[in-house]
């Protein structure tokens, strides 16, 4: 792939994912991951199908939760299939336009669930503080424009980070420490500037994490104050119980995220930087429509409900 004798340049990376592992491990390894791959995929894909069809569920709510599902599933699918198949085969090799195109739509994805989040949380802002406006602030016009913003930006930004991450040359080491391609650590084959790119990569990862932490800060700050309010017998319970919800989410999602893209460089390395990807790559979507069935009744009705159909229309056509 390259000679550092004459200076050519890097044409393809190759993942070295757990390749170091012994046989019988990494059989364990690919038998766990398409367990965990298949029961995300199903969940999410479950919670998709029922927010957008159960009329039941017809509320901004469920529709940021039906497109944060959509999200999860666009991400695992770019990242976990590739890994199965390299537990398998023996080549890890990833052309440079595989490597940029996976980089680009990690990015787009993540930023897009990121700011999407945030507007999860104005939401129930909305819903809880002011119930009586509620429809008219919160409209289909709206809902559908702010998932708009934050594909919109997601995509943007996957576009910044993907030209900073291979505006130059490389023509080091062509071998990516982790099981896809991660920006941190592509940067650093790269023969240009990487400390120029990696400081724009943290500073704009601090934008994009932080700036909609702050929104969902300030839009749970009122909300914990007036369920504090409340008398148990107003829906303290249930109320509180959707916000709990909610910020489980956040804390997994944010946490994964700021510990890969937010720590210094220095502290970075194989045995760390695979664990941090698990998690947000695999673990994090699998999570997400657990945490939000398990505490939701309605979501548990409608679950019920839509397999419900589903063994009823396997008995039909038997």
């Amino acid at each position: 792939m390259m000679d550092f004798r004459n200076g050519s340049t890097v044409t393809a990376f190759i993942l070295v994912g757990f390749e170091q592992s012994s046989p019988s491990t990494q059989a364990l390894f690919f038998a766990l991951f398409l367990v965990l791959y298949s029961l995300a995929m199903a969940m999410n894909s479950l919670i998709i199908f029922i927010t957008w069809t159960d009329p039941r569920l017809n509320s901004p709510m469920y529709f940021f939760l039906g497109h944060v599902s959509f999200l999860d599933v666009c991400f695992i699918t770019t990242t976990i299939p590739q890994m199965l198949i390299h537990l398998v085969v023996k080549n890890h090799t990833v052309s440079f336009a595989s490597c940029l195109t996976q980089m680009y739509l990690v990015f787009g994805v993540g930023v897009a669930e990121c700011i999407l989040l945030a507007f999860m949380a104005y939401d129930r802002y909305v819903a809880i503080c002011h119930p009586l406006s509620y429809a008219q602030i919160m409209s289909q016009q709206v809902c559908v424009r702010l998932v708009g913003t934050a594909w919109f930006f997601g995509l943007i930004n996957g576009i910044l980070l993907d030209y900073m991450t291979f505006h130059g040359p490389f023509c080091r080491d062509n071998h990516i420490e982790n099981f896809f391609c991660e920006a941190p650590i592509v940067i650093t084959l790269s023969c240009g500037d990487t400390q120029f790119s990696m400081k724009v990569i943290f500073a704009d990862a601090i934008v994009v994490l932080l700036s909609p932490m702050v929104l969902i800060v300030v839009s749970y700050v009122p909300i914990l104050a007036s369920i504090l309010g409340r008398t148990p017998s107003s829906g303290r319970g249930k109320t509180f119980s959707t916000c709990a919800s909610h910020l489980t989410v956040v804390v997994f999602f944010y946490t994964s995220a700021m510990l890969s893209y937010m720590n210094p460089r220095s502290t970075h390395g194989p045995d760390k930087d695979k664990p941090f990807s698990l998690f947000y790559t695999i673990i994090t979507p699998m999570c997400n429509p657990i945490i939000y069935s398990s505490r939701n009744k309605e979501m548990k009705g409608a679950m019920v409900r839509a397999l419900g159909r589903t063994s009823l229309a396997q008995a039909v056509s038997v």
